[in-house]
C-alpha cells in the first residue's frame, strides 16, 4: 500500500525542491500545468516555488506518494490593503503529478487548503479552472464548491482559446450566500 502524505511547508530541502519541480513538469506536460502551457527551464520552475516561499500571502502544501514530493496546492491570503475582500483567500497552483494520480493525493491537499483557510477565519475560499480539467472540477464540486461562472476566453492555448470556470466554497455554512 502506498503511502501518501499532505505538508504545510515553509522551507524546502534542495530534493524536495527537485521532486517539486519534476512533478510540475509532469503535470505540466500532461495539460495541467497552473498557468504554463510548456515546462519553464529548471532554473526559472525552481525560482518559481522559492519565490512562492517568501511571499507572506502565500501558504504551500506539498503531497508526497511515499515520501516523494508529487503534487501542490497553494492556498493564497488577500493583501492587506484589500478589507473588502479580506474574508476571502483563493486555492491555487494544485496540481497532482500523472505518475502519482489515483491514490487520493488532490482530494487531501485540497481539504488541507480548505482546513487552513478555515483556521485562519476565511469565511470563502475561491478557485478557478480550464474546463478541459474534468477530473479537478467533478473532485472541486463533489467538496461543495459552488461554480459561479465561465469565462469563455480564460486562457489561450496553442493559440486557441480555452473556457475557464470560477468556483466560490462557503466556509461558513450557517451563512447563506446570495443567490446566483
Amino acid at each position: 500500500m502506498a503511502e501518501i502524505a499532505v505538508d504545510k511547508v515553509d522551507a524546502l530541502k534542495t530534493a524536495d525542491l527537485h521532486d517539486l519541480c519534476d512533478a510540475a513538469d509532469d503535470a505540466i506536460r500532461a495539460g495541467g500545468g497552473f498557468g504554463w502551457v510548456e515546462p519553464p527551464p529548471r532554473d526559472v520552475m525552481e525560482r518559481f516555488w522559492k519565490g512562492v516561499l517568501v511571499v507572506p500571502e502565500r501558504v504551500l502544501f506539498v503531497a508526497r506518494l511515499d515520501g516523494v514530493v508529487a503534487g501542490s496546492a497553494q492556498l493564497v491570503k488577500p493583501p492587506r490593503n484589500n478589507e473588502a475582500q479580506a474574508h476571502a483567500a483563493q486555492l491555487t497552483t494544485s496540481f497532482v503529478a500523472p505518475w502519482a494520480r489515483g491514490h487520493g493525493l488532490a482530494r487531501r491537499l485540497t481539504m488541507a487548503v480548505v482546513d487552513e483557510a478555515c483556521a485562519a477565519g476565511f469565511q470563502v475560499l475561491n478557485l478557478d479552472v480550464r474546463v478541459t480539467q474534468e477530473a479537478a472540477i467533478a473532485l472541486y464540486e463533489s467538496l461543495g464548491f459552488r461554480r459561479w461562472g465561465t469565462h469563455p476566453f480564460y486562457a489561450l492555448v496553442q493559440g486557441k482559446p480555452l473556457a475557464g470556470h470560477f468556483y466560490c466554497k462557503d466556509l461558513q455554512p450557517a451563512h447563506q450566500p446570495p443567490a446566483l
